[in-house]
């Protein structure tokens, strides 16, 4: 017979190889093991439901839903309106207005892919016209979009709380400022050298710039929202979760009352595209919990950290290490299912090494941004590269530049970890 390690690990590779989704795989895989070393079938009711009873997990689809009525609502319109006069007329400025504009809508969907669809479908004609390449453009906001994951609320920073006891949902938000901010100005150093050296993103003399404060005033509402997330949350006002229905309701208030652009059809397309995207992720939680009940209980979870700390004895070496296999795995599948497979072994190891979850969480976090736009599979440059009308071959020679602008970023906050931590610190969050 099998072991237990070799039939569960085994299993999932084998099912995902074979392109089965990854929340069945981690079930499947799970329940077989279960089944085949008798090792409780009738738990498996009882972890798939520990695995969502959790109440951080309640915002998840929270800001789901606020991402998309915000988006919805013309937020990211206005937004680049304010931020294009902003920056002004200048040679790629437009590639740092997508940026900027990615970052502010990071601070209220906390969804990469979402906020990259956004920011293309608004700026991509005017990038055009001023003669950045199509497929520039799908790299630059696509990488853009990943900073969203690191700037609060970010959904990946909800899940890892839910998964790793004595992490806090606060100091995640607030520990991920400093590094979001870092992850936007290393791509915005990439976009303007390259703009600059191929001689693309001049302004049209021609074109005409709202005032300032004209655009600045339609825009403050799009603006007020991460202010009084992050505000409610900082003044104890409310929870993350609630938090994430202040969000939610801000979100209709502006859409319906201020620009008047949701209907009660709108409305209805937001709330089912918002239930599905949370009810995948939920359910892929839920079957992740069988998964780690089945690996716990073999003790599959604790050999492999124990093996890679045996090949890695070096704290630095295993801190790359972690990096370069987490980045591996961010081109190939997204950031949740990521934290779902790696967790269990990896903060065992962070453990073992003293090292602050709250900074590794975020640490890893970045990681899975950084794949997300990295080919072969990354998913904020396939959405932009289907809106961009060009192949993913073709982002290649740009897409390389903000790969490596923002590794340099995690090499800076994961060896200079008060970053990270100085804020939370601050703040009374660790």
């Amino acid at each position: 017979m099998l072991t237990g390690t070799a039939l569960l690990m085994g299993l999932f590779f084998t099912l995902l190889f074979l392109g089965t989704p990854i929340g069945v795989a981690l079930g499947v895989a799970g329940s077989v093991a279960i089944f085949v070393h008798e090792l409780g079938i009738m738990a498996l009711p009882t972890n798939v439901w520990t695995g969502i009873a959790k109440y951080p997990l309640l915002a998840l689809p929270m800001f789901v839903l606020a991402g998309m009525v915000f988006e919805r609502a013309g937020v990211a319109a206005r937004l680049v309106a304010f931020v294009s006069a902003l920056v002004g007329q200048r040679q790629g400025g437009l590639a740092l207005v997508a940026i900027i504009v990615c970052m502010i809508l990071g601070g209220i969907s906390g969804s990469g892919a979402a906020d990259a669809a956004a920011v293309a479908a608004v700026m991509l004609p005017s990038m055009l016209k001023e003669g950045y390449p199509r497929a520039f453009c799908a790299s630059l906001i696509g990488s853009a979009g990943s900073t969203a994951v690191l700037i609060p609320p970010s959904l990946p920073f909800i899940v890892y709380a839910v998964l790793v006891p004595g992490v806090s949902v606060p100091a995640l938000f607030i520990g991920g400022i400093v590094p979001g901010i870092l992850a936007g100005i290393s791509l915005m150093l990439p976009a303007v050298l390259l703009a600059r050296f191929y001689g693309f993103g001049k302004p049209d003399p021609n074109e005409t710039v709202k005032p300032l404060w004209t655009s600045f005033y339609e825009a403050i509402w799009g603006l007020m929202a991460p202010v009084i997330i992050l505000g409610g949350l900082r003044s104890g006002a409310f929870t993350p979760t609630e938090a994430a229905v202040v969000a939610v309701a801000y979100g209709f208030f502006v859409g319906f009352v201020i620009y008047r652009t949701l209907t009660p059809a709108s409305v209805y397309a937001v709330l089912r595209d918002a239930a599905e995207v949370s009810a995948v992720v939920i359910l892929i939680v839920a079957l992740a919990s069988v998964f780690a009940h089945a690996g716990s209980t073999l003790g599959t979870f604790d050999a492999m950290a124990k093996g890679l700390m045996g090949v890695a004895r070096n704290e630095t070496v295993m801190l790359l290490a972690i990096t370069g296999i987490i980045l591996i795995a961010g081109m190939l599948i997204d950031a949740i299912s990521i934290l779902l497979i790696f967790l269990p072994i990896l903060v065992p190891i962070a453990r073992a090494y003293g090292w602050d979850l709250t900074w590794f969480g975020i640490i890893l976090t970045m990681n899975v941004a950084i794949g997300s736009f990295t080919p072969p599979m990354a998913v904020n440059l396939m959405v932009t590269c289907k809106i961009a009308n060009c192949t993913m071959e073709s982002t290649i020679p740009w897409v390389i530049w903000f790969v490596l602008s923002m590794t340099a970023a995690l090499l800076l906050i994961t060896f200079v970890p008060d970053l990270v931590l100085f804020l939370p610190r601050m703040m009374g969050e660790l």
